[in-house]
């Protein structure tokens, strides 16, 4: 035993005089990726500063305070099957979005997130060193996926307003050759819709649209998974995580063209969402009532936060359609008598 375990040290030791390292085996666009930034949940917080769960107020990342309908508690205490496998195709769930939507069950896909779904269709649409278009302030996964992926960003930056700046997108559409333009409505931070004109104006473009409606329920706008079927070149993503409150199980879907959504299932992991996912979100569905007082509580309290911030004199807060409020900090030393952190 003792021979075998000094002939199985050899290698590594060779490996090792060879200048071989675990990153040696890495695709080389990682060794330079930035790591993405993400929120840290309310235990990790917890400790951190000594304070109980429930005392701490979460505003890093618009999840819904109200949590979803007691449903979704009920549903995933009463699971049959934890030991068994989940539907590769999530047909109950697919067919209650397709009902609740008024759109085919066929140009339906979920995954583990919206984000799931940002970066199957990266793997499946993009190859090394092609482009996206990307219009920040929005969204950070979109860049952060694309560089997972060894895609190029070509960043148009919004105008004023945080609006698209679409006759920059249709120069770079020309310029860069661009396989996907990634537009979120509401837009992510700030709240904004983009028009319909706009996004007719960005689908006339010879390139993939992506439009991330994660927070369209706050929104008084009709959502555009209906035009799917008419448009080619368009994708439109949901999520339960903001307004079903579900963003600790990580359930997304999206609409996508049919002849696209063949080869998505195909290279999609074949149990990417698990049971307990789907039947927490058909939970939620269950119980709609719930899900409209909540979204309208909600709007409501984001209406009277945005009056209220008005009246603070150095905020200037955005209007917004989703279920937060971007402000910009104005010259605010004389509203504290020249006043610095610490003086």
């Amino acid at each position: 035993v003792a021979s075998e375990r000094g002939q199985a040290a050899a290698p590594a030791a060779g490996a090792s005089a060879r200048g071989i390292t675990g990153t040696t085996f890495l695709r080389p666009h990682l060794l330079k990726l930035a790591a993405y930034t993400p929120i840290e949940p309310f235990e990790v917080l917890s400790k951190r500063y000594g304070r109980e769960p429930e005392d701490i107020v979460k505003l890093d990342a618009n999840e819904n305070p109200y949590g979803p309908p007691p449903e979704v508690r009920e549903a995933l205490g009463a699971m049959r099957f934890p030991h068994v496998y989940p539907d590769p195709e999530t047909r109950a769930l697919r067919s209650a979005l397709a009902e609740m939507h008024d759109i085919p069950k066929e140009h339906l896909l979920v995954g583990c997130g919206a984000d799931e779904l940002i970066d199957l269709l990266m793997r499946c649409v993009l190859d090394p060193g092609d482009a996206i278009i990307d219009c920040p302030p929005t969204f950070t996964m979109y860049a952060f996926d694309a560089d997972v992926n060894d895609a190029r960003v070509v960043t148009v930056p919004r105008v004023d307003g945080f609006r698209v700046n679409v006759p920059a997108v249709k120069a770079a559409v020309e310029k860069h050759k661009p396989k996907i333009v990634f537009v979120t409505s509401p837009n992510n931070p700030d709240g904004s819709m983009m028009p319909d004109e706009e996004i007719l104006a960005l689908l006339a473009l010879p390139v993939l649209v992506v439009l991330d409606e994660a927070y369209i329920e706050f929104s008084d706008v009709p959502s555009k998974l209906k035009w799917v079927a008419k448009y080619p070149n368009l994708v439109v993503l949901r999520t339960f995580s903001k307004s079903a409150a579900l963003a600790g199980l990580r359930v997304g879907y999206g609409s996508f063209p049919l002849d696209m959504i063949e080869f998505l299932w195909r290279a999609k992991q074949p149990y990417n969402v698990s049971a307990a996912s789907e039947v927490a979100a058909l939970a939620a569905l269950s119980n709609p009532g719930y899900l409209q007082r909540v979204r309208d509580a909600l709007v409501s309290e984001r209406d009277r936060l945005f009056s209220e911030l008005q009246s603070v004199p150095f905020l200037e807060p955005y209007p917004s359609h989703a279920n937060f409020v971007l402000c910009k900090v104005r010259a605010c030393a004389r509203h504290f008598g020249g006043r610095r952190r610490g003086s």
